[in-house]
């Protein structure tokens, strides 16, 4: 209150100074929210986007091409819509078997984050508790038969559980999704429009993001068959199907 007032005296005795200081620090906060708004939506979009097509799946199809088009005329409104076109216009079985094939561990294209950080080793199951740890403490629960670290499930997180620790979380897996959004884009998938969308919604990368994104990109995830103790859930095999809804039933 006081650093209110000491700026609002200034701004009389510098005259009209003053009253354009308040309608930047307005349109400011209105530039803020706005910009909140629009990463959530394409948040919540590319998390719906990034399931598999079942049948819930295409329930939600038109409510999240709606959200989209509502979005401001840009590259990621034009991304997001043209993978609902697609979607909508390929045949559902056609679709699932794409999908089956495009988030193929063995050619690195997962969707779940830990696997680029942590790979089939020990400290991937820890690291799946402490995600799951984050959530809890925000008040956001995952179904039991989730992966907390699902692109989808973090995704939904971001824009509906908690904003910052949802950008913290994309921030910290920043390497393995920018390796999967290269994957995507080298196999020629429509996938790549949506993993896209969400990279542009995060801050510019750093040279460190970039060699670590090579790092990964050379020698590939840390190799050690132990499973995902101490979760029982396993990440499925290539070509068998997905859990349909990560991210769902909040």
């Amino acid at each position: 209150m006081s650093t209110t007032t000491e700026a609002h005296g200034e701004g009389e005795e510098r005259g009209a100074a003053g009253p354009a200081e308040g309608i930047r620090g307005w349109l400011g906060a209105g530039r803020a929210a706005r910009r909140a708004h629009r990463t959530a939506v394409i948040h919540q979009a590319a998390s719906v986007l990034l399931t598999y097509p079942d049948a819930a799946f295409f329930e939600r199809l038109p409510l999240v091409a709606r959200a989209v088009a509502e979005l401001p005329r840009g590259e990621v409104r034009s991304a997001l819509l043209e993978f609902c076109e697609h979607a909508s216009s390929t045949p559902e079985m056609e679709l699932c078997e794409h999908y089956v094939d495009v988030f193929d561990l063995r050619r690195r294209r997962s969707l779940y984050m830990t696997y680029y950080t942590d790979g089939d080793t020990r400290r991937r199951g820890h690291a799946l508790s402490e995600i799951k740890g984050i959530y809890r403490d925000a008040g956001w629960s995952v179904s039991a038969n989730e992966l907390p670290d699902h692109l989808a499930v973090v995704l939904e997180f971001s824009a509906r559980g908690d904003a910052r620790l949802g950008e913290e979380l994309l921030l910290r897996f920043r390497a393995g999704l920018d390796l999967l959004g290269e994957a995507l884009t080298k196999y020629g998938t429509p996938y790549a429009l949506v993993v896209g969308s969400v990279r542009q919604t995060l801050p510019p990368p750093q040279r460190t993001d970039v060699e670590k994104v090579h790092l990964l990109a050379r020698q590939g995830p840390p190799a050690e068959d132990v499973g995902l103790e101490p979760y029982s859930l396993k990440v499925p095999p290539a070509g068998a199907e997905p859990d349909p809804t990560p991210g769902g039933g909040q």
